[in-house]
């Protein structure tokens, strides 16, 4: 745990390395992967970690990868989300009750998904208010890791040495002073962190006004005559409106107004009502839990780095949930973060590394961004319709083609593959290009490359293991051909260096096509650095490279 240090010199109340603001799932899994590295961290959260109002429901596959280096993928199969329930997208013209099911998106449930051939892992439906938990639990497990719920960022001054940051004991109604080397603002889309460096936004900050409601209802489904499925999108003349999910798959629901209004307002309790009525299609009895009225934007940083502070996921980026791209692309933030911070702790991290975090993980905000946006005008794109809800030969041509439209148009919103697994950091500092060219960026499609800076493909190997599981603490050196390769050159730079690397040797088919080249180094993230079919003479020029000198 952290030191009590409120006795020192310094008048400290607590020193760690890393003093984490915000214990949402992306402060979390920082917490947990600096953890599960040996690096001391605290996080500090103004509530007492109660969610109401899940934000997301979706654990990508890439996030379900870095579970599985975590070693907590059977901890979020076991959430209490039902494996069983159908995870079909509908398309519902008129009322749940009284309109048409005008198109449908099967998918599995999640007890019947497998994993597609590039992963070891496929998504799970896990929201918010049961995914937290997990990574909480993850984050608790490590020894190095303290949550202090109730505590609020006041302020902070940082200087050459490390950062200190004023904290307010809720309950105790006192404020602390915490000393870090390091400070990253997980703090959400109005990041008193980001505010406090004075980091301005790009982009469009209000695409749609809309305002959740989740409702509780036993028996829901008996209700109408639809199959049951995830999401109901409603469409009515004018367009797309609402939208109903299947929030914990048995008693609750999240039922979205999608453009509740023109401008940023609270419905009434009469509009609510009415609203659901007209999505529903009759009266019925059903509690509000909650409602949150929310602006949906399309914004990024300028930059995600300020000296010795950093920020990340909403902090950092906003976007559309069309799509399930915000929680992910913040866990991707903080795995790429982590693995920087703890090399630069340990010392063989050279001056330079910390400043890709923000040259690498911006470009992949704006175009996770970009996509969740266009994700939303797919679904807003219903002509207008008059003779939509016309229960005559004309109005079911008009059903049938609006229908086939935005099935078409949506499904880049449910294949995304290429989106959660196909961004990679071309341009890097500290990836060695190696002259080719990058390959196509898909959203649907995802063909796994080992060109410098994507991901590291997964095959699986005779063992049952994946490639992807050798990666996570240090670098590894994946060799092909190990009879006629040495790489002691190599493994003796990073010596030199300092720089943890593994040599795996590798004789599978499957395998040596997939890394298209016989030595392959892999990053802790799980990304590609370099690669060749022969070592360059000027070895430790890779690893002074890779590791930010």
């Amino acid at each position: 745990m952290t030191e009590n240090t409120a006795d020192n010199i310094n008048n400290f109340d607590l020193e760690t390395t890393v003093l984490v603001v915000g214990a949402g799932p992306v402060g979390l899994a920082l917490a947990g992967d600096l953890g599960w590295r040996g690096i001391y961290c605290t996080i500090v959260e103004q509530t007492d970690g109660t969610i109401i109002q899940p934000r997301q429901d979706l654990v990508g596959i890439r996030t379900m990868e870095f579970c599985r280096r975590w070693g907590i993928v059977h901890d979020v199969e076991a959430s209490p989300y039902p494996r069983d329930y159908p995870q079909d997208n509908i398309y519902v013209a008129g009322s749940l009750v009284n309109g048409w099911e005008i198109g449908r998106y099967e998918n599995p449930t999640m007890a019947g998904e497998i994993p597609p051939p590039q992963s070891p892992q496929h998504r799970e439906r896990c929201p918010q208010n049961m995914f937290d938990p997990v990574l909480k639990k993850f984050a608790q497990s490590q020894e190095a890791v303290e949550i202090r719920y109730r505590h609020r960022f006041v302020s902070f001054e940082q200087d050459e040495d490390g950062v200190t940051t004023t904290v307010e004991d809720i309950e105790a109604g006192k404020n602390i002073r915490i000393r870090s080397r390091y400070l990253v603002g997980c703090d959400g889309a109005s990041s008193p962190v980001r505010t406090a460096l004075g980091i301005e936004m790009e982009g469009n900050p209000a695409l749609t006004y809309t305002t959740n409601v989740i409702f509780r209802r036993e028996g829901f489904e008996a209700l109408h005559d639809k199959e049951p499925g995830y999401r109901f999108i409603f469409i009515k003349p004018e367009g797309t409106w609402a939208t109903l999910v299947a929030i914990n798959g048995r008693d609750q629901w999240r039922f979205s107004v999608v453009r509740a209004s023109d401008s940023f307002r609270e419905l009434t309790e009469d509009e609510i009502h009415g609203h659901i009525r007209e999505a529903i299609g009759i009266d019925f009895d059903y509690e509000i839990v909650s409602v949150l009225p929310w602006t949906r934007r399309q914004l990024v940083a300028k930059k995600l780095r300020e000296g010795r502070v950093f920020i990340a996921g909403d902090a950092a980026h906003m976007m559309s949930p069309t799509g399930g791209f915000g929680m992910n692309t913040g866990v991707g933030d903080v795995v790429d973060l982590s693995w920087k911070i703890d090399a630069t702790v340990k010392g063989w991290g050279g001056p330079n590394l910390l400043d890709s975090y923000d040259t690498e993980r911006r470009p992949i905000a704006v175009r996770n961004v970009t996509e969740a946006s266009g994700n939303l005008g797919r679904m807003l794109s219903a002509d207008d319709t008059p003779e939509l809800l016309d229960d005559t030969p004309e109005g079911a041509a008009v059903r049938d083609r609006v229908g086939a439209h935005i099935a078409d148009a949506m499904k880049r919103e449910w294949e995304s593959l290429g989106v959660h697994l196909g961004y990679r950091y071309a341009g890097s500092p500290v990836c060695v290009a190696d002259g080719t060219p990058e390959p196509p960026d898909e959203a649907s499609e995802y063909i796994q490359t080992t060109w410098p800076g994507s991901r590291a493909p997964h095959i699986w190997l005779a063992d049952d293991r994946s490639t992807l599981d050798f990666y996570g603490k240090g670098f590894v050196l994946v060799c092909f051909d190990a009879d006629a390769i040495a790489p002691a050159r190599l493994e003796g730079a990073a010596t030199d260096a300092g720089l943890p690397l593994e040599v795996v040797r590798l004789d599978d088919e499957e395998a040596a096509e997939a890394y298209e080249r016989k030595l392959v180094l892999v990053r802790p993230d799980g990304h590609v650095c370099w690669r060749g079919d022969a070592l360059p003479d000027d070895c430790a020029a890779i690893i002074h490279t890779v590791r930010g000198a």
